[in-house]
């Protein structure tokens, strides 16, 4: 019979310091304060495929106040992404959240 030392067996899952949020938008006030490479050994990876050869058929203009630009102007800067690239992400995930 194998006897347990003491700790043995009892690993204890690490509390993220990542808090629990109620709204994407204290979601995304977090990060917008917070860098994600503070989190670095609480994220696991994934895999993300993009296909970048399919072409945009489409073009969709949309007209906003300069404040609303700018705003997104910076947000897109911030994460590295182009106004327009930012903004059809956006869009995207608007779409597949009301279409579920």
């Amino acid at each position: 019979m194998r006897v347990k030392k003491k700790g043995e067996g009892s690993m204890k899952k690490k509390k993220s310091r990542i808090p629990k949020f109620k709204t994407l938008e204290e979601e995304a006030a977090f990060w917008d304060t917070h860098s994600f490479t503070d989190f670095e050994d609480e994220l696991k990876d994934v895999e993300i495929v993009f296909d970048l050869k399919k072409p945009k058929s489409e073009t969709l203009l949309v007209r906003l106040q300069k404040d609303m630009k700018d705003k997104l102007a910076g947000i897109a800067e911030r994460r590295g992404l182009n106004v327009s690239t930012l903004a059809r992400m956006w869009l995207l995930e608007k779409l597949q959240a009301v279409q579920h």
